[in-house]
């Protein structure tokens, strides 16, 4: 099996991509760790990160045998996803169809996820060579948007990005998710006091809600 596919297996196993957002880069780099000490298989840190590409060229050595999925988001255009992908990352990730963006993942066989909202930019993002397709902004379509999605559009790989929690994410998995995204409830958990151990502790509650979701779902 090919590495790429190693990965796209991995990230719908764990069934979640956590999303680094941060204005410090020491920040960030902490953040991914504590994630992946939560047992979160797949991470991204977004280009607006300062020094994003330092972070995912450190994280990717230190997890160069393939134990995480590495990622950067917020992947624009195909200037960026070059610079992301020689920087070490595997998983690419868009707000938006770029096709400039999608074709150099696939040319060099990163994992690329890509947002869409309505039926028309799903069909666009997987006519495009998406493996992934990002619903965003998830918290204002609903669960029951995947639903819809997902009934003419079954094909479709989702991974809806803001709105779920732990307590909810079962509803995003039975709709027919194959991973969630997710960022402030992890990511920021240690914002209060500065004890990365929170992110860490938050990243596990939702990897272990995932899989329950999915065993309950069987």
């Amino acid at each position: 099996m090919s590495k790429k596919f190693e990965n796209l297996r991995k990230i719908i196993d764990g069934g979640i991509v956590v999303i680094i957002r941060s204005d410090n880069t020491e920040e960030a780099h902490k953040i991914a760790e504590a994630c992946i000490k939560g047992g979160v298989g797949a991470v991204e840190v977004t280009m607006s990160v300062p020094g994003a590409l330092k972070i995912i060229e450190s994280l990717s050595q230190t997890y160069k045998n393939g134990e995480v999925v590495i990622g950067a988001g917020t992947i624009l255009d195909a200037e960026t996803a070059r610079a992301a992908i020689l920087a070490g990352a595997e998983l690419l990730v868009s707000p938006h169809l770029n096709v400039d963006m999608v074709k150099v993942s696939n040319r060099y066989q990163a994992i690329s996820i890509v947002g869409a909202m309505t039926p028309k930019d799903v069909m666009e993002t997987l006519e495009a060579g998406a493996d992934m397709v990002k619903l965003f902004p998830a918290d204002f379509l609903g669960v029951q948007y995947v639903k819809t999605i997902k009934a003419p559009i079954p094909q479709a790989s989702i991974v809806p990005t803001g709105g779920a929690t732990p307590q909810n994410v079962h509803e995003w998995i039975h709709a027919g998710c194959d991973a969630i995204g997710v960022g402030s409830y992890v990511t920021k958990a240690h914002k209060k006091d500065g004890d990365y151990n929170k992110v860490t502790l938050a990243a596990r509650e939702f990897v272990e809600a995932i899989q329950k979701a999915r065993q309950q779902g069987k």
